[in-house]
């Protein structure tokens, strides 16, 4: 091979190859725009953003945090995330910690719900207000406060209904209505308290 040719072909090679890197370069932050909402950049590696926040209450109150400061009409000196905390733990305490020992009735079913330390208080808050929820759905609930706990006693005339009760069980009745995401912005804007929520 002569002199020149060897100086030629490791100069074509060099220019093939910084014309890939660049073509590369444009892909990947063609690439990278599209996902920006998903991807960050560190020490120029391409790094996945997680969008779950690794914790459910902290989560919720994120959203939440998100959706007042997003509106210019929030009133700050209302605003009460620590009863929404409350609220979130006494979630947590009920649908985690409660147990509901159930007598099937004829026409629907008796839950007597109990639980031990927090967890009772979270029951008295959170099951006597959520019937107001039942009965506008249109079944027959009522509560008796117990020392550790309370039983809800759910019921309906309509035979398909009261079937129904005692599929969902306590915990589906719970999740009854679609008024718990609306209740819980209502919180944090400070205008609606849920029984005793301003107890830690």
């Amino acid at each position: 091979m002569s002199a020149n040719r060897r100086f030629i072909v490791p100069l074509v090679v060099l220019a093939l190859g910084t014309g890939a890197y660049f073509l590369g370069d444009r892909a990947g932050n063609a690439q990278d725009a599209s996902h920006s909402g998903h991807a960050g950049h560190t020490g120029g590696a391409t790094v996945t953003v997680p969008a779950m926040p690794g914790q459910q209450v902290f989560g919720a109150i994120q959203e939440i945090v998100k959706i007042l400061e997003a509106d210019p009409k929030t009133d700050w000196s209302k605003v009460d995330i620590a009863a929404l905390h409350r609220h979130l733990i006494d979630m947590d305490e009920v649908t985690m910690r409660a147990k509901a020992a159930v007598r099937e009735l004829p026409n629907g079913a008796a839950f007597t719900v109990t639980g031990t330390g927090r967890t009772i208080e979270a029951i008295k808050r959170m099951v006597p207000a959520h019937t107001r929820e039942l009965v506008a759905l249109g079944w027959r609930a009522e509560t008796e406060t117990l020392a550790d706990g309370v039983k809800l006693t759910v019921t309906a005339a309509d035979p398909a209904q009261a079937a129904k009760i005692k599929a969902l069980g306590f915990m589906g009745l719970m999740v009854q209505g679609a008024h718990h995401q609306p209740h819980h912005l209502m919180m944090a804007k400070g205008s609606f308290k849920h029984g005793r929520s301003r107890r830690d």
